[in-house]
């Protein structure tokens, strides 16, 4: 009897630590990881704070555990637009994908960008190099996406991209204007579409 009991229990303590990891990366997000308490996550995840401990030791592995939950979404997005057959269109859709988070850009900046500026900053190491490999991901496919258009210098192209993304996240969160990422995104657009073959 107790064996049938422990699929049911074990899946739903997965979707409590789940729960978790979800409000984690929302409320780093909007806070900042220094702002932001496990009392904050324990509340949005709908857990009690005793619980959480289970799951999650300290803070730390929180936004740890917040980094993954945004390379996740980041792999969720990257296997939507591989679906797509056309490398420039793959980088149009991420291009239209970064402008459809304006109002949330406009709010609290790039998700990962404003949570690598802000690890970056402490003095013990760790997390920030965790924020940076999520980042290096994205670079790493926009690189691939350059290589498949015969772009030279796909590496240079992609940062120029992501860099301009991080820019007009920034810029957009600061003057708290979503046009900011509306033009650039058209302009971006433009540019991609302008690249011929090398």
């Amino acid at each position: 009897m107790t064996d049938s009991k422990e699929p049911a229990r074990a899946r739903a303590a997965g979707a409590k630590r789940q729960r978790l990891v979800e409000a984690a990366a929302d409320i780093v997000h909007r806070q900042g990881a220094e702002r932001t308490t496990i009392a904050d996550i324990a509340r949005a995840a709908e857990v009690p704070v005793g619980n959480v401990y289970y799951y999650f030791k300290t803070k730390d592995e929180l936004v740890s555990a917040a980094l993954s939950e945004h390379e996740r979404h980041l792999n969720l997005l990257i296997g939507r637009l591989n679906r797509l057959p056309d490398p420039r269109e793959r980088l149009k859709g991420l291009i239209e994908g970064w402008v459809g988070q304006r109002d949330l850009a406009v709010r609290y900046g790039c998700p990962t960008g404003t949570l690598a500026a802000e690890l970056a900053k402490r003095d013990q190491g760790g997390l920030d190099i965790e924020a940076g490999r999520v980042i290096r991901l994205l670079l790493t496919w926009v690189e691939e996406q350059f290589r498949q258009l015969d772009q030279p210098d796909p590496e240079s192209l992609a940062l120029t991209l992501v860099g301009a993304y991080q820019g007009m996240s920034l810029l957009a969160n600061a003057l708290r204007d979503p046009a900011v990422m509306e033009r650039e995104g058209a302009r971006l657009t433009a540019w991609i579409d302008s690249l011929g073959a090398a």
